[in-house]
């Protein structure tokens, strides 16, 4: 799947987003961190929906409609809030779920993410559904009674829960405030959840850019305010509700379930969850070689350490034996075969005087050496002062560019490439230099992108040399299909160097 169609086609939807959403912002890219900034929104609007709300059974209803009749423009704009911000969390959700799948992002190194990430499903639909349980209106009945009749088809259950909502006595305060307590209850394990969900991956995405942030709050704010959510008519158990406004947002399992049966419902849902949490198992890609660490040359520094996207690199005494000096070690489940870490080391500088770049840490399938022989033999034999590129096997393929004037080189990751290669390109003779990654917000192993920008701006270490001129190198973050952008940075480097550059 990971390399199909459909997933070439969800990535090439993406990059005819990107445009209308510069400097990473496209929604595409950051569904993971929607999903999470709806769920603080619910936290903290639910936080003020609960200091008002009357947990009892005759209050519950009068307490909402009250919070809407006298305080329209902050409890009920909080309510209806709450509303959407939990009709989008779940559909951020599904989508963050979906664009996984369809990327192949559920094995090797990602499978603990994944096994992680499928069972807060059901705590989110479990408080998604108990919310309408507690406005206690005609909705609400209805989402209380056909879930009671859901869960009563349990067969490790013994059917009584529907009898709860059979009449208007059967309903007590007492029940009343434990669906309360499983509400407030469900979400805790839930951000618990959460907390678990992101523990293998380096500096997560929790909230996405600030200014597509700010935009979806103030998209949701004025969704609030244009369509204040009201109550319908009191719940009665001694009527059965006719005409719905159903939240199909959150809802849809229900009606889902009504239409085919409880029992199929069930056996469907089983069906799903298996296959999700098989997926890491049956449908494993193809394992690449991981880091290497060389003992001679790794004096952990913890450069490698903190670069890596999914914390797959922690510091071990060195097996020389000598007191305080450690070594770095790689966990092969957790490690992506990106080569960020390789870029990181500082042992990478090709300056060194030696035939061969041995590395602190290293990926075997594209070392530091190898590029450097490779970049030393192509540069030796060019006619004319080339441009050369560095891009990433995942973005757009820069190795097409290849011709008489410019050398092409994909890397496993752009993060792979040690800063002292732009330099060492320039003295080998190379007219200029074009760093390529993916689109903002788009590499493949997350961090790529940021810290080669952070390495470039010498913000980083490895950093680049000031002593390296500025009008000879460009770094650029392109989509796959981003030819004519490529193209003039390359005309640009060519340009500066036509004009007189400094060498």
């Amino acid at each position: 799947m990971s390399s199909g169609p459909v997933r070439a086609a969800w990535l090439r939807i993406e990059e005819i987003i990107d445009p209308l959403f510069p400097g990473g912002t496209n929604p595409m890219r950051n569904l993971g961190a929607l999903a999470c900034l709806m769920f603080a929104a619910l936290l903290v609007s639910g936080i003020y929906l609960y200091i008002h709300f009357d947990t009892s059974t005759d209050g519950a209803w009068q307490s909402i409609k009250r919070l809407s009749d006298e305080q329209p423009w902050l409890g009920g704009w909080l309510r209806s809030m709450h509303r959407y911000a939990a009709d989008l969390f779940v559909t951020f959700t599904l989508l963050h779920l979906l664009r996984e799948w369809v990327l192949g992002h559920y094995s090797r190194f990602r499978a603990m993410t994944w096994l992680t990430g499928v069972p807060l499903l059901a705590f989110m639909y479990v408080s998604g559904i108990g919310g309408f349980w507690l406005n206690w209106d005609v909705l609400g009945q209805y989402a209380a009674t056909a879930s009671a009749e859901l869960i009563d088809a349990l067969p490790m259950l013994d059917g009584t829960l529907a009898r709860n909502f059979l009449d208007s006595g059967a309903v007590s305060d007492r029940f009343f405030s434990l669906l309360v307590f499983i509400h407030l209850g469900v979400p805790l394990m839930l951000l618990f959840g959460l907390w678990f969900h992101l523990q293998r991956v380096t500096r997560p995405r929790i909230l996405p850019p600030c200014a597509l942030l700010l935009g979806q709050l103030v998209f949701l704010a004025a969704m609030a305010l244009a369509w204040p959510v009201t109550s319908g008519a009191p719940a009665d158990l001694d009527r059965v509700p006719v005409a719905l406004a159903l939240d199909w947002f959150v809802l849809h399992p229900l009606p889902l379930a009504t239409a085919l049966s409880a029992a199929v419902f069930w056996s469907l849902l089983a069906v799903l969850f298996g296959v999700l949490l098989a997926m890491p198992v049956f449908y494993a890609r193809h394992t690449e070689p991981v880091a290497v660490v060389d003992a001679d040359n790794c004096n952990g520094c913890r450069r490698c350490v903190d670069d890596c996207p999914y914390s797959a690199i922690t510091l071990e005494a060195h097996p020389d034996g000598k007191p305080g000096k450690q070594i770095a070690v790689v966990a092969v489940e957790r490690c992506a075969s990106c080569g960020i870490c390789a870029g990181a080391c500082p042992s990478a500088t090709p300056f060194r005087s030696v035939s061969e770049l041995v590395n602190g840490i290293d990926m075997p399938q594209q070392s530091v050496d190898s590029l450097r022989r490779k970049l030393v033999d192509d540069l030796a034999h060019a006619e004319t002062a080339p441009v050369v590129v560095f891009g990433c096997r995942h973005g757009i393929d820069v190795e097409r560019n290849r011709s008489v004037d410019v050398l092409g080189y994909n890397l496993l990751c752009i993060g792979l490439l040690p800063p002292s290669f732009i330099e060492y390109a320039l003295r080998g003779g190379a007219a200029g230099v074009v760093v390529c990654g993916c689109a903002d917000a788009s590499c493949e192993f997350r961090l790529g992108n940021q810290w080669t920008r952070e390495r470039m701006l010498g913000t980083r270490e490895p950093h680049l040399r000031r002593t390296v001129p500025p009008d000879r190198h460009r770094v650029v973050m392109l989509g796959r299909h981003e030819q004519g952008p490529l193209d003039a940075a390359i005309d640009s480097v060519r340009k500066n160097t036509s004009q007189g550059g400094n060498p």
